[in-house]
């Protein structure tokens, strides 16, 4: 499956836009990785405990969106991007979402 940020794939044209996909990933740190965070922002620097899960969170997301792609009979996502919010203080959302399509190469 292609997946791009962008309007239209060099090479390739769009014959059927089917609509919008996505994939929902909402995650929380465990008890200890809070606290493993909470000290580490004391001395400042990057988090990797909360980088390793915002990291695992866009890959599963991404996967998620492209099921849903290939459950509507896509072989191609234009313009996917990420969105993240956070739900109260110790959870994260991530969202990945695009325009599933059908893609063929030009003549």
């Amino acid at each position: 499956m292609v997946v791009v940020t962008s309007e239209n794939i060099a090479g390739q044209r769009v014959v059927k836009t089917l609509g919008q996909c996505f994939g929902v990933v909402v995650r929380s740190r465990g008890i200890g990785g809070n606290i493993m965070a909470g000290l580490r922002s004391l001395a400042g620097g990057e988090i990797t405990e909360y980088t390793q899960m915002l990291e695992e969170a866009r890959r599963h997301a991404l996967d998620r969106m492209l099921t849903n792609a290939r459950s509507m009979g896509a072989n191609a996502v234009l313009m996917m991007r990420f969105d993240s919010s956070e739900i109260g203080q110790t959870m994260s959302e991530i969202v990945a979402y695009g325009t599933a399509v059908v893609i063929e190469p030009l003549s």
